[in-house]
């Protein structure tokens, strides 16, 4: 992509399409993946199998809407940031390749989609909607002051299985909630794993995470502890649910994906990490998804 920026031929990079597809790339458009699965694992609690389409359009939409405002704001305000960071000050803003105001307009446009999308399903998931987004966009402050930002990420994916469920059932109950928890944790812990390989970068910037406080042996072990109440939470879903044996047979797979990224990676070996954190945990994502609604569609 540098390379491709830096020829003569960068003018193309100003048309329209080519801006908003370096827009989508900058706010990695394809991890939607983490997020979405869990959306319709909700939805599909909820609704105790498929919900009905119209619904699930609008569940995707709204996934969309929020996931394109959180990340495009995170993307904005780590600018002073990401500019000095060796892993990240080739993305495009801070090397100038599109404008702040541009992502900006991503962000403003992608919340009113969202807006949009809440109001469409039903009266709670509108008036849950602001909160939700602000939590979202909140995230993007949290290294800034507590080295639980980790938990903060967390809480801010946790609310797709949260929001799949409201806008299915209009409700909030116990059973979303203990996928939520699952989902928190799951996602904390992997984010510890990533936030090491910032371990030098945020001790000289004065930024907070587990690794940068405690080191990244620690690190390894608070992720351990997070990813095991990940799995506890999730073996309580399937009981509260009444999911039979093709859900735990989806789970017996994600704790083995979790054991197998602290074979791919340790403190001493950060080299593969991101084949760690987008491989494994994208599998994670939609095996847990699909096993959960073949579990709920097919019982044998």
């Amino acid at each position: 992509m540098d390379n491709w920026v830096r020829s003569p031929h960068y003018q193309v990079i100003k048309s329209p399409i080519s801006k908003v597809w370096i827009l989508l790339e900058m706010i990695k458009f394809e991890h939607t993946v983490f997020a979405l699965p869990f959306a319709y694992l909700g939805a599909f609690l909820g609704a105790e199998g498929p919900p009905d389409l119209w619904t699930s359009l609008w569940i995707l939409v709204a996934m969309f809407g929020a996931r394109t405002a959180a990340m495009g704001f995170n993307r904005l305000v780590d600018i002073p940031f990401d500019s000095k960071n060796p892993r990240t000050k080739e993305r495009a803003l801070p090397k100038g390749i599109v404008k702040a105001r541009d992502a900006w307009i991503m962000v403003i446009a992608a919340s009113g989609i969202y807006f949009l999308s809440a109001y469409e399903l039903n009266l709670l998931a509108f008036i849950l909607s602001p909160a939700f987004l602000a939590v979202l966009l909140g995230y993007s402050y949290t290294k800034r002051f507590t080295s639980m930002c980790h938990l903060f990420l967390g809480l801010a994916l946790s609310l797709a299985p949260m929001a799949g469920w409201i806008g299915v059932k209009g409700s909030v109950e116990f059973l979303p909630l203990i996928l939520s928890t699952g989902v928190l944790f799951w996602v904390a812990g992997f984010d510890i794993l990533y936030g090491c390989l910032d371990y030098d970068f945020d001790r000289e910037q004065g930024l907070y995470s587990i690794p940068a406080r405690w080191g990244i042996k620690k690190a390894f072990w608070i992720s351990g502890i997070f990813h095991l109440l990940a799995f506890i939470s999730l073996v309580f879903v399937g009981f509260l649910a009444h999911l039979n044996w093709i859900y735990y047979c989806g789970l017996l797979a994600t704790f083995a994906l979790l054991v197998m990224q602290r074979l791919v990676v340790n403190p001493k070996d950060l080299s593969r990490m991101n084949m760690a954190f987008f491989t494994f945990n994208g599998a994670i994502s939609i095996i847990l998804f699909t096993s959960t609604a073949i579990s709920l569609i097919w019982k044998p």
